[in-house]
């Protein structure tokens, strides 16, 4: 199926088929992460070998065309000689290869890659086929262009895939079975040739926004997969400190349906569904802390601003962000505005905030699970009570984390918007935002791991009669790798443990979304998914 990944049980390796059209963050993931095989749809030569003839026949008569007949930016007036319009393409590529830092991760590399082809696939481009075949190439073979990981400004990627564009024409620098070799040397260890640009190919190449697109596939992916991590730990929060779950209760919630609230309180009830809590005459307490009580509210929050992202990302993903576009039949070649994402940056500011609160509820449930007025249990979760640290010091690691996602959820959309003088005067930083997402969600994983962790202590200590379906495999899980906590010990290593090996893991990802998937067994529960990503 187009923009799927396919297969059977003689691959072995799955396939993603671009058209431009339908193109899937799961499909991102398995090219970026696994290495699946990428093709070309069948229909996508013949309309890039259509649109290349608008391209040599503007060229052919000389029309003044941005970019193509014409210099770029400020030199957009600037008439270029027609015998050197190749060697223009190229020194396209060569003038804006200006990224720096550490290099980007070659999965990162791999689905901006994918985003640019994709891109060229839908229409438009008007790029000679045999680029975007080599492009193809290279992510099959295992090619993978050192791209530097600053130097978008969100007014197209091009800085920073101009670095794609060098090695496609045999220069710059690729990484090829782990080692990182010159770009003509990588291509013919890979049985590639380097590309001859024509006109217009070099500005194709380092065109439109998909590291920024590519990216941003990934990090929705994983903020997806956190949040639902989110939920089950909170759940497992709700065992330990004997929560009211009388707030979930879908008639209270649906006399004010904030958006998403009511699919992450039916997630949190099919969660706790098989233990004891939900029915809220098993709470310790009549109210409990905003914490606990409102934990629904806030993670629908996430799920809204998930949806902005989604609804912001897809066109990115599936459409062309190519200045000027090429319109087979009597439209030509017409400039474009399509390489700006104001509204990507925008949702992706989002994100960050909403991250942020749910990252911060999280550390102040740890928080109150450490204290024994609020909980009944010993103090700071310690068998030993106030004799020993118990998980004290681990708040400190909490508070730490929280204060970084909140630094990086400063919003880059609004920030300084200069460009090229007189044409080039707005930016959205479109890239950095989703970057900085893929910090954030690292450290918003290891912060759910705290609460795991300390949560799971505090289900030993209150030790009720029976946990619910997703507490208990999570608690299961986690004392599967790291044993209770007796006497004072160092506790980095356990929460590094617990963010790897259970929470990053695909077989606990897979039980929880099935334990969810099941849904509340209450009947006065109604379940509203209208919300979820």
């Amino acid at each position: 199926m187009t923009g799927t990944v396919t297969g059977s049980t003689t691959e072995t390796v799955p396939r993603v088929v671009l058209d431009g059209r339908n193109l899937s963050y799961g499909d991102v993931v398995a090219v970026a992460h696994h290495g699946a095989e990428v093709a070309l749809a069948d229909a996508v030569l013949p309309r890039l070998v259509r649109e290349r003839a608008v391209v040599d026949d503007v060229v052919d008569r000389q029309v003044p065309t941005y970019g193509l007949t014409t210099g770029l930016g400020t030199r957009s007036s600037y008439a270029l000689p027609r015998d050197e319009l190749d060697l223009f393409s190229v020194r396209t590529v060569r003038g804006r290869a200006n990224a720096v830092g550490d290099p980007l991760s070659v999965p990162v590399v791999r689905a901006a890659v994918l985003a640019r082809v994709n891109g060229i696939a839908g229409g438009g481009s008007g790029v000679r086929p045999e680029i975007a075949r080599l492009l193809v190439d290279m992510l099959n073979t295992g090619v993978h262009p050192v791209i530097p990981e600053v130097g978008s400004i969100g007014a197209s990627d091009l800085c920073q895939m101009a670095h794609v564009g060098l090695v496609a024409i045999g220069e710059g620098s690729a990484e090829f079975a782990g080692t990182v070799l010159d770009g003509g040397t990588a291509l013919r260890r890979a049985g590639l040739t380097p590309a001859r640009l024509g006109p217009k190919d070099g500005h194709v190449l380092c065109s439109a926004s998909p590291l920024a697109a590519g990216q941003g596939a990934l990090v929705l992916h994983e903020a997806t997969a956190l949040l639902a991590l989110a939920q089950a730990v909170t759940a497992l929060t709700y065992e330990g400190f004997r929560a009211n779950t009388s707030p979930l209760d879908s008639r209270i919630l649906d006399l004010r349906p904030a958006p998403g609230q009511s699919g992450a309180a039916s997630e949190l009830l099919a969660l706790l569904e098989g233990g004891e809590l939900t029915d809220p005459r098993h709470a310790r307490r009549v109210q409990d802390p905003i914490s606990l009580r409102c934990a629904a509210q806030v993670h629908g929050a996430l799920y809204a601003a998930l949806d902005f992202a989604d609804a912001a990302l897809r066109p990115e993903l599936n459409g062309c962000g190519d200045n000027p576009v090429v319109l087979p039949g009597e439209g030509g070649i017409l400039s474009s505005g399509n390489f700006h994402t104001p509204a990507l940056a925008l949702a992706l500011d989002t994100l960050a905030l909403s991250l942020t609160q749910t990252a911060a509820l999280s550390a102040e449930r740890m928080r109150r699970l450490l204290d024994p007025a609020v909980t009944g249990l010993p103090a700071n979760l310690s068998p030993y009570g106030p004799e020993r640290s118990g998980f004290a010091p681990l708040a400190k690691t909490a508070q730490a984390l929280v204060a970084e996602i909140r630094m990086l959820s400063v919003p880059v959309c609004t920030d300084t918007r200069q460009g090229a003088a007189a044409v080039e005067d707005d930016s959205t930083n479109a890239a950095l935002g989703a970057r900085r997402l893929a910090t954030m969600l690292v450290r918003l994983g290891q912060l759910l791991a705290v609460e795991a962790l300390v949560a799971a202590q505090a289900v030993d200590l209150a030790a009720p009669p029976v946990l619910g379906r997703g507490p208990r495999f999570l608690h299961d899980a986690i004392r599967r790798l790291v044993p209770a906590l007796d006497d004072d010990r160092p506790c980095g290593v356990d929460v590094e443990a617990v963010h790897r090996h259970v929470l990053g893991s695909d077989e606990v990802r897979g039980r929880l979304r099935a334990v969810v998937a099941e849904g509340p067994k209450a009947t006065s529960l109604s379940v509203d998914d209208s919300n979820r990503f």
